[in-house]
């Protein structure tokens, strides 16, 4: 089974997931909250983690709060990828929210409304190096099966030997259920640390002269540049 890239004239729901902790989530749904708005892809972007939301952060005005455990605050995901044509959705899960999340979903129908309505939802399952992961990827295959399209986001910046993944046979399953993968590649930590403690946007950091914002160093832009460049080249091959 192969499933294509989203249409970029209808509209979507990214969910980005991965139930684990730390593994890279909300770094994706920052890279994917810049890469729509350099590109002037209307979206609205709702955060699930009710602590340190990494879109109300440094997206806040694409940002609202979602908790996972009321229906009306979820409903309201689905509402706005129908309200507009074209809107895409982004929903950066904070862990362990894969149950109430599949509750709602299968409760609601929510994935047979989408379907009707043409928007696609795609799962982003970020995913570092450990067994965990590879765990929580065979649960997420267990609960949805053919029902999502699925992104696998080997996040190198936790590690970069997925063999693991390979010998489980669960890169395999997913494939066959038209998954794709995407390599998240290493970045200077020093980098991303800069950018945190700033609060910076990656446009910002990207941009601002060494004595703004991140304060980076020329050569620490032109790697942030470099590694930018690739993402981007990753969500325009996989559709965003």
């Amino acid at each position: 089974m192969s499933q294509l890239p989203v249409d970029t004239q209808a509209g979507a729901i990214h969910l980005v997931g991965g139930e684990k902790g730390g593994v890279g989530k909300s770094l994706l749904s920052r890279l994917l909250a810049q890469y729509m708005i350099d590109r002037g892809i209307p979206f609205t972007g709702f955060d699930t983690d009710r602590s340190h939301g990494a879109l109300l952060r440094f997206y806040a005005d694409y940002a609202s709060p979602a908790l996972v455990d009321n229906f009306a605050a979820l409903d309201a995901i689905v509402e706005s990828a129908l309200a507009e044509p074209g809107r895409r959705v982004l929903v950066d899960l904070a862990a362990q929210t894969h149950e109430p999340l599949a509750r709602w979903m299968d409760e609601s129908g929510v994935l047979d409304l989408a379907a009707e309505a043409g928007v696609a939802v795609q799962y982003w399952h970020v995913m570092d190096a450990g067994r965990d992961s590879v765990d929580l990827l065979a649960r997420l295959l267990d609960r949805f099966g053919d029902r999502l399209r699925y992104v696998l986001v080997l996040n190198q910046l936790r590690g970069d030997d997925f063999s693991q993944l390979e010998r489980s046979g669960q890169l395999a399953r997913a494939q066959a259920l038209g998954a794709r993968t995407m390599a998240l590649k290493h970045l200077q930590d020093v980098v991303l640390r800069k950018i945190d403690a700033a609060d910076a946007s990656f446009w910002s950091a990207r941009t601002a002269s060494s004595s703004e914002g991140a304060r980076l160093g020329l050569l620490e832009r032109q790697r942030l540049r470099v590694w930018l460049a690739h993402v981007e080249g990753e969500f325009e091959r996989l559709g965003v």
